[in-house]
């Protein structure tokens, strides 16, 4: 039977795409900084186990409790929505630290057992959001735009190993963790350095707006990556909602 390990399941994205996996009838490894939150129903091939994609000795416990996986799906992240002239460097560092090198840290960690089983496949959930020059994401694009760029590589890295490596780029999703970020700066008009107040207010209050439209749900996300994982001739680059699916159509 197949195995995955999936992170950030607590919520969201993550936690829709474990469920698909464990409906499809696959071991699912869910992880997340405190299993006490998990909301996952119980089954005896789910394991939920913690996890903190920033911590070297998390991730070796975790991979090691977790054995031989055949698919690895990055999809912890945290977002980050300013003026770059806004943004402290240390949290430029701290978006980097899980968008980029906790997820290459993952890699790194699964990538010798599937080198051994000569098979495997790495999803890593990016974001649409670079198929177009988004105001006020600048440093979260830019953490997504280096995966991407990373994965491009890695691809070619891996393929003598039977090892694939795929991108799964959701769209707007206003009901995640992100999406009630994005709205409560709108609302509450905070955050922004002063000068670009009333810029940041009007840009944001158009996506939200844009957010009454069509938009991705966490289905759309856990059939991507489900793809992504199992189907041998997905595309490397895949958009999950009707969203993003216009975005990739129109870059």
């Amino acid at each position: 039977m197949n195995a995955v390990l999936i992170t950030g399941c607590s919520t969201g994205f993550g936690r829709d795409t474990a469920l698909h996996f464990l409906n499809q009838g696959w071991n699912v490894v869910a992880t997340m900084r405190n299993p006490a939150v998990s909301t996952l129903p119980a089954s005896d091939r789910l394991r939920v186990l913690p996890l903190d994609v920033t911590d070297a000795g998390s991730i070796a416990a975790t991979v090691a409790q977790a054995g031989p996986v055949d698919v690895l799906v990055n999809n912890a992240g945290v977002g980050w929505l300013n003026a770059v002239e806004g943004t402290p460097l240390e949290t430029v560092r701290a978006v980097f630290e899980t968008n980029l090198f906790g997820a290459i840290a993952m890699m790194q960690a699964v990538l010798p057992g599937m080198r051994a089983q000569r098979s495997g496949v790495i999803v890593n959930v990016s974001s649409s959001s670079l198929y177009k020059p988004l105001p006020l994401l600048s440093v979260y694009r830019a953490s997504k735009a280096a995966m991407n760029a990373l994965n491009e590589s890695m691809a070619h890295e891996l393929a003598p190993f039977g090892i694939q490596v795929r991108v799964v780029m959701p769209g707007m999703a206003p009901s995640t963790s992100f999406g009630d970020t994005a709205r409560g700066q709108v609302m509450e008009g905070g955050g922004f350095p002063e000068p670009y107040a009333d810029y940041a207010h009007a840009t944001m209050a158009a996506l939200m707006e844009a957010a009454n439209g069509p938009v991705t749900t966490g289905q759309d996300v856990a059939d991507a990556v489900f793809r992504a994982a199992t189907d041998p001739g997905c595309p490397a680059v895949l958009p999950a909602g009707e969203d993003a699916i216009a975005w990739a159509a129109e870059a």
